[in-house]
Order: structure tokens, then C-alpha cells, then sequence
């Protein structure tokens, strides 16, 4: 087991998880409420990563981020040194792979709260901001929470664009996911059947958890 790479990937899942959760909250909540005729366009592009392969969406965030790209420029400019292969880089990389594994379990928890319970709320004066506080995420939490594992145990298996974007650098871009791909491109089978076999057993860990949680929450 690579120790180094468990530890680049855990905090590759944690990063995404947390800034994804602040992102996705006001997006998915935009998409849960909004009536905008063109909202399905911003759909569109939130499940875009669901469909379009890894290695296309790291091509496009590696040249949009190059050195030579206006992106690259400024953080050159205001921070020094490059985007890509660097922690940073495969953190873009896997936010923007990651965005409909949170954004659609959350939008689908709002769209399912009561809109007259959030009424309800607003003719007793509690501002908008509060009600979703204390109203529409109490109500939504096991979407929320839902959304938020499978986020994680997704960002622990990344591959193509973690790869694309960050290369494979021992300690700051080297996944558990690349270790198993390099211990296979140097026959080392033994060591990639262990970091293969404690994946399985985490993903599956976490996909039997979720679906005890959602049927405890939300019985048949």
C-alpha cells in the first residue's frame, strides 16, 4: 500500500467534497426553485461530466490553465510557479468532474420539499435566508448527506483527470488510482490487487451504507 498516495487521495476527496458543498448548495437550490425557461441548459452543462470521458474534460482544463493560457498567466502573475501538475490542478480538475455527483442529489432533495411549508414560512416573516436554514436543509439532509459520500468514495476512484491534469507526482498528484496503474505497468500484480481490493472494499462500504441511510430516512 502506498501510504503517500492514500494520503493525496483522501485529501483530493475531502477538498472536492468541501468545496463543492459550498458551491453546490446555491446552485442546486437555484435549479430546485427556478422557473428560468433556459434552465435546462445550466442543467445540461451541471451532468455534462456524467457523460463526456475524463480525458476530455482534463484536456480542456490543462490548456485553459497552461502556462500559455490567460488563466495560466495570472497565476503565474498573483501566486508564482504553474496550475497544472500541481495539487491545486487536479482540485480544479476533480470539482469540475465531480459537480453533478453533488449538484443533482441536492437539487433533487429541494424540489422535494413541501413549498408550503417554505410559504409557511415567509408569511411569518423569516427572511428567505433563514428559511432555508432552518426550513428547506433540515428537510433536506439526507439528499444533502446522500450527496456528499458519493462525492467523496467518487473523487477517491478518479483517474482520467486527475492524470490528465496533475500527471503522476509521488506526494502531491499520485492518487491510489495511479498507484494501482503504475504498479500494473511494472507487473508489480500484488501490490495492485491490495490497493484494488481496499478500494472495492471502501466503495462498496460506502455504497451500503447510503442505501441503509435512505431506507432508514425514507422507509417504504
Amino acid at each position: 500500500m502506498d501510504w503517500i498516495a492514500l494520503w493525496v487521495t483522501a485529501k483530493l476527496a475531502a477538498c472536492t467534497t468541501a468545496v463543492l458543498f459550498v458551491l453546490g448548495l446555491p446552485l442546486a437550490y437555484w435549479l430546485a426553485t427556478s422557473r428560468w425557461r433556459g434552465k435546462f441548459l445550466i442543467e445540461a452543462v451541471v451532468a455534462l461530466p456524467l457523460v463526456l470521458p475524463p480525458t476530455v474534460l482534463g484536456f480542456y482544463v490543462l490548456t485553459a490553465t497552461g502556462p500559455n493560457s490567460a488563466l495560466g498567466r495570472a497565476y503565474g502573475s498573483w501566486v508564482g510557479g504553474r496550475f497544472p501538475f500541481t495539487f491545486q490542478g487536479i482540485l480544479l480538475g476533480s470539482v469540475l468532474f465531480n459537480l453533478p455527483f453533488m449538484v443533482r442529489p441536492f437539487a433533487s432533495a429541494f424540489a422535494a420539499v413541501d413549498q408550503k411549508l417554505v410559504e409557511a414560512s415567509w408569511c411569518l416573516g423569516v427572511s428567505r435566508l433563514r428559511t432555508f436554514f432552518h426550513v428547506v436543509m433540515p428537510l433536506s439532509w439526507p439528499g444533502i448527506l446522500s450527496g456528499m459520500v458519493l462525492t467523496f468514495a467518487h473523487a477517491v476512484g478518479e483517474f482520467g483527470v486527475v492524470l490528465m491534469v496533475g500527471g503522476n507526482i509521488p506526494g502531491v498528484t499520485r492518487t491510489l488510482s495511479i498507484a494501482i496503474y503504475d504498479d500494473m505497468q511494472a507487473l508489480n500484480y500484488e501490490a495492485a490487487r491490495q490497493t484494488s481490493l481496499v478500494l472495492l472494499a471502501f466503495a462498496f462500504t460506502v455504497l451500503s451504507l447510503t442505501y441503509a441511510f435512505q431506507r432508514r430516512v425514507m422507509p417504504v
